[in-house]
């Protein structure tokens, strides 16, 4: 409990408390209700350990011979740096996963929302007000969405404008459909209309924008399916088949220049310098862009932004590269008789 207690403090140390405020509501959209400040702190040991090591093996034997002033400047400033590049790449790393989880909330809430507001539509056509019906309407089938309005109807019932509960709801995620949604449901509240009529509307037209969503990605489905193809079992076939063929030229003009040089012919033939290993490692580099890349089309096709086809590029990345080394070793043992030695 007390390296719990000193890591909490640790990471309170080096969070300024400007932005406090800031990082608990942000925090709070990706569902964690506390600021972990254990770690954070945790974290910055982390970056303080890989520094520890990248200086140890990659700085230090290069300057381990200057003088004792230039190396404790030179140890100063690289230690410095690399700690500054530690920390900003992990926060990237946690931001990036905190954004994937903030987007994942928001896309589940857009799902719950036509049948979370066709059940206020029917407890307002059952005599309940605007109020009661939001705060009868959550059940647990709803999870975030009835814990986000659950938030709301306690702001309502402690004095605050349902109104003004309702934009703050709204602006705390970055739905388009969302706040166009609320500010329907503001509109007609204040003109003081119909609203479970307005409702009854609503839910008909987010379902059908759902339904539309849905049929857009199944007739997708086919380019989806011919990339995926291309970029899995294609590409590395190719690059694997271009690495051969390049061993084997490499070969035969090898053979070629040894028998003009033992002749005394007139002629010069150069072997061309180049590496198969260099071009394996272009090949691999290759792939892996074009497998991301790929993934990340399919997912604007399939869900219409990138976030909703993270999950794709691991997936892509790996088969890729695998199946690249998979054709490199097939097509070597087949061709290996015809490179000349």
């Amino acid at each position: 409990m007390a390296d719990l207690k000193f890591l909490e403090e640790f990471g309170k140390a080096f969070i300024p408390k400007k932005i406090r405020p800031r990082l608990r509501e942000y925090l709070n959209k990706a569902g964690i209700d506390e600021t972990p400040y254990k770690f954070f702190g945790a974290l910055f040991l982390i970056t303080a350990v890989i520094t520890y090591f990248l200086y140890l093996f990659m700085v230090y034997p290069e300057i381990k011979d200057y003088a004792p002033l230039q190396l404790f400047a030179v140890t100063f400033i690289a230690w410095f740096s690399i700690q500054i590049l530690s920390i900003v790449l992990v926060n990237l790393i946690v931001y990036f996963f905190l954004n994937l989880q903030i987007y994942r909330r928001t896309k589940l809430m857009e799902d719950l929302l036509p049948d979370y507001l066709a059940l206020v539509s029917t407890n307002l056509k059952g005599g309940m007000s605007f109020e009661k019906s939001l705060w009868a309407a959550i059940k647990s089938d709803f999870g975030i969405l009835a814990k986000e309005i659950g938030i709301v109807s306690k702001k309502v019932a402690t004095g605050n404008d349902v109104s003004e509960a309702l934009t703050e709801f709204g602006k705390k995620y970055d739905s388009p459909l969302l706040r166009r949604s609320i500010d329907l449901i503001k509109s007609e509240l204040t003109s003081g209309g119909r609203v479970a009529d307005v409702l009854d509307s609503l839910v008909g037209v987010l379902r059908k924008t759902r339904e539309l969503k849905k049929e857009m990605a199944a007739t997708a489905l086919a380019y989806m399916i011919f990339m995926s193809v291309i970029v899995l079992a294609v590409t590395p076939a190719l690059f694997a088949l271009s690495k051969q063929l390049l061993t084997i030229l490499l070969s035969i003009g090898t053979k070629i220049g040894a028998s003009l040089q033992a002749g005394t012919t007139m002629f010069a033939f150069n072997t061309p310098d180049i590496n198969p290993s260099d071009f394996n490692n272009f090949a691999i580099g290759a792939i892996g862009m074009i497998a991301v890349f790929t993934s990340i089309i399919i997912s604007i096709i399939e869900k219409g932004d990138i976030k909703g086809g993270v999950k794709y590029i691991p997936m892509f990345l790996l088969t890729s590269i695998i199946l690249y080394i998979i054709f490199e070793l097939i097509l070597n043992s087949i061709m290996s008789g015809l490179v000349l030695t």
